[in-house]
């Protein structure tokens, strides 16, 4: 049995699964995937057995739970301090903390505006007043994080943290239905895409055989 076991559901729409996986991935953490199919009749007894909030995300680490996205995170980042999970300068470390903390509770109208679907073909679809006005702010966020921060390299605070990770669902959600982006925009959305854990992540959700979420969901 691996050392660690993180327990996933749907790549092609289970949005919070995806950023612990990819942190896992990219900082070539070993793992085993654990999967629980997401939307059928079985989904809340399955999850029942491995997750103690009937959710995933789920670590299992030689049987210690951990759950929920940010807990997982820095408790990989506690684990592996030369992963560099979170900026070593403490105000940027501060700074990509709060941009986390901001995705992790904020942005609903953004998030259910836009749900992740990556059978969906890219097109642009206009989101409510909140929702534009919450992605106005993802946008300010990021670039806040690139030019105070990211100068180093392609992501918000130059290499890949944690908080990148937070943001990957929503790279999504702007290249599937943002459309024409603003150039630092979709120069932050195409590095973290071409990543090979994110490219990864996109070939096994094309490979996934149930129908859920249709591509027009």
């Amino acid at each position: 049995m691996a050392e660690f076991t993180l327990y996933i559901g749907n790549k092609c729409f289970s949005s919070w699964s995806l950023r612990p996986w990819l942190a896992m991935r990219h900082l070539e953490i070993p793992f085993e995937e654990g999967f629980v199919r997401l939307r059928t009749p079985e989904t809340f007894a399955n999850l029942a057995k491995v997750s103690p909030t009937g959710q995933v995300p789920v670590l299992n680490h030689n049987g210690k739970i951990v759950w929920e996205t940010l807990a997982i995170l820095e408790y990989l980042a506690d684990l592996f301090p030369e992963r560099n999970l979170w900026p070593a300068d403490i105000d940027a470390r501060a700074l990509a903390r709060s941009a986390a903390s901001e995705m992790h509770s904020g942005f609903r109208e953004v998030r259910y505006g836009w749900p992740m679907n990556l059978r969906r073909p890219k097109g642009h679809k206009p989101l409510d007043a909140e929702g534009e006005a919450q992605r106005a702010r993802i946008e300010v966020l990021w670039r806040e994080c690139r030019e105070k921060y990211g100068r180093g390299g392609p992501f918000l605070f130059g290499h890949f943290t944690a908080a990148d990770a937070m943001y990957a669902p929503v790279v999504t959600r702007f290249d599937t239905y943002g459309g024409t982006l603003a150039p630092d925009t979709r120069a932050y959305v195409d590095a973290v895409l071409a990543t090979p854990a994110m490219r990864h992540w996109y070939a096994e959700a094309a490979k996934e055989r149930w129908p859920e979420p249709g591509p027009d969901e």
